[in-house]
């Protein structure tokens, strides 16, 4: 275009660390400069559709993209992090049965800028709520990140990058519900952050019933994956595991989990309350069970904490998100 080149940085920042959604709020260019770049570029940053405020302080947004497709995103407030859970596909292809984004088809992966822009649009929320920037990133929303791996890892990057937001990796954790190839690919790229893993049973017989991926990535299968992964990375391993009232919450189950637990280098187990959904037949277990079931797992000295549900008032807890305002 026959510019200056320190204005392509000035551009670069605009985009990255100052996050300007359009051209014209790039104020340290003229005014033809900036009419020139509309006219011949496009900047398709995402926008919030509508935004829910929980009682606990939690906040679903629903954020639009430019081809109009929604995706959702939470700002988990607690008095020591500031947690963002973001998507990574329009919908899902995994059919989890206990997931209310599992019942809707995938429409596409999300891009890098997009699912970047979800990130910084919750940290302002968050600046905005509390006057603190986000501690924690999860990749815990709609979709699977690994089955749009570039994009993660891209986004990632840009999170990471100093002239991103210059986030920790070691405070981002990427969730999957078990693609044992791109686990192994994960510590072949040397990745920073950490990684959970969609457990919710420990025997291939339950798993494969509640979530199909089990039938070619079984527990064997993402055991190995794991333990590569980790030779290769030294990252935390988290497992989630949610209980389900008298499918997995037994003694035996959790037996069964304790040896999962000791084949891995797990660092933490998160044991997550149901959240009931439309479609499901699930049912959250009594607080007696879900009491015995974790001194279970303590008598065995397995590191489980019990994690309370935030944002159910808004259909914003794990396992609720389905763009529903």
């Amino acid at each position: 275009m026959g510019e200056k080149p320190f204005r392509a940085k000035q551009v670069y920042e605009w985009l990255w660390l100052k996050q300007a959604p359009d051209f014209e709020s790039m104020t340290n260019l003229s005014k033809p400069l900036r009419a020139t770049l509309e006219e011949n570029f496009s900047l398709p940053s995402i926008k919030i559709d509508t935004t829910q405020q929980s009682s606990d302080g939690t906040i679903k947004s629903r954020f639009r993209l430019h081809d109009n497709h929604l995706v959702e995103g939470v700002l988990i407030p607690t008095s020591s992090r500031q947690t963002a859970c973001v998507s990574s596909q329009v919908g899902c292809s995994l059919s989890c049965k206990f997931c209310a984004t599992g019942y809707m088809d995938r429409k596409r992966n999300l891009e890098f800028d997009e699912i970047f822009d979800e990130v910084a649009l919750i940290n302002k929320q968050a600046l905005e709520q509390s006057g603190k920037k986000l501690t924690n990133i999860v990749y815990m929303g709609m979709g699977e990140p690994l089955l749009n791996y570039k994009n993660v890892l891209k986004s990632i990057e840009r999170i990471t990058s100093p002239d991103g937001l210059g986030m920790s990796p070691k405070r981002i954790t990427v969730s999957t519900a078990g693609v044992a190839k791109m686990i192994q690919q994960l510590g072949d790229d040397q990745v920073r952050f950490n990684l959970a893993l969609s457990l919710h049973a420990a025997n291939d017989k339950k798993r494969s019933e509640i979530m199909p991926i089990n039938e070619t990535n079984n527990l064997k299968v993402l055991v190995e994956a794991l333990n590569y992964f980790y030779k290769a990375t030294q990252n935390e391993i988290s497992f989630e595991y949610i209980l389900f009232k008298d499918f997995n919450d037994s003694e035996k189950d959790a037996d069964e989990l304790i040896k999962i637990y000791r084949q891995v280098p797990v660092d933490l187990v998160n044991i997550i309350e149901y959240n009931p959904i439309d479609h499901a037949r699930f049912q959250k277990p009594t607080p007696e069970a879900t009491e015995a079931f974790m001194d279970y797992l303590g008598k065995h000295r397995v590191n489980a904490r019990l994690r309370r549900s935030r944002g159910k008032d808004i259909d914003a807890a794990c396992g609720q998100l389905a763009n529903k305002a």
